[in-house]
């Protein structure tokens, strides 16, 4: 089945390319038509398309993008690993913000590689996931190590109120702490219209008109400290 010490894997790995963009994936079809140990059986142009064509195909992995109609790429990754655990999946795509990186791993990818990457870097992120490594760029690794070094905005044992998600409970505690949409952009690693977004989505499931309120309303949840009582 696998490579055994320093072999090579005894067949080539049966890849599934799935892009909404038909440039970009015949593009990618071939460019791996060219590299060793990958055979491409089948590609997509949708996250429906690529749970599809798994259960026809049964790829040993598919090269996944994330910003796709009907059924995104992380919702396909969900599917594909509950349904299809033989397949792995690994994220091609442009978008290395938190808001499309942590989803799709959370559903299951085991690499992730943004579309600047070249051929050497697309096999060896299909060995390791078939290995059973994760297959990420480091630029992909630099960011985990980031995240997971950064001091937690809000603690893990906060409840989130009124259905806030995860990223909109850090942009209100964000907001608490003064800081403005472009601060809040840096800080998250996300564009400003992102972050406007974010702020119109949890004004409007908490009921808050202004930034003022958004302060109090952190407060008042736990979702941020108020400064200094430590004061005279």
């Amino acid at each position: 089945m696998g490579a055994g010490g320093g072999g090579a894997r005894r067949a080539p790995a049966r890849v599934v390319v799935v892009d909404d963009q038909t440039v970009v994936r015949e593009g990618i079809v071939m460019l791996l038509g060219l590299l060793p140990g990958i055979e491409v059986v089948g590609a997509g142009g949708d996250g429906e398309e690529a749970v599809r064509l798994v259960a026809e195909l049964a790829p040993d992995v598919v090269l996944m993008d994330l910003r796709m109609p009907r059924v995104d790429g992380a919702e396909a990754t969900r599917r594909i690993r509950s349904q299809y655990p033989g397949t792995q999946v690994v994220v091609l795509t442009t978008f290395v913000d938190d808001d499309s990186l942590f989803p799709a791993l959370k559903a299951g990818a085991r690499g992730y590689l943004t579309k600047d990457a070249g051929g050497e870097e697309i096999v060896r992120a299909v060995e390791d996931v078939l290995s059973g490594e994760a297959g990420l760029s480091p630029r992909i690794q630099r960011r985990l190590l980031e995240r997971l070094s950064e001091p937690e905005t809000v603690t893990r044992s906060v409840e989130a109120p009124d259905g806030l998600t995860t990223r909109e409970t850090e942009v209100v505690a964000l907001i608490a702490e003064g800081m403005t949409n472009q601060e809040i952009a840096r800080k998250l690693q996300v564009s400003t219209a992102t972050v406007k977004t974010h702020i119109n989505n949890l004004f409007a499931k908490a009921g808050l008109k202004d930034r003022a309120q958004a302060v109090r309303y952190a407060y008042r949840h736990g979702l941020a400290q108020p400064p200094g009582r430590t004061r005279g």
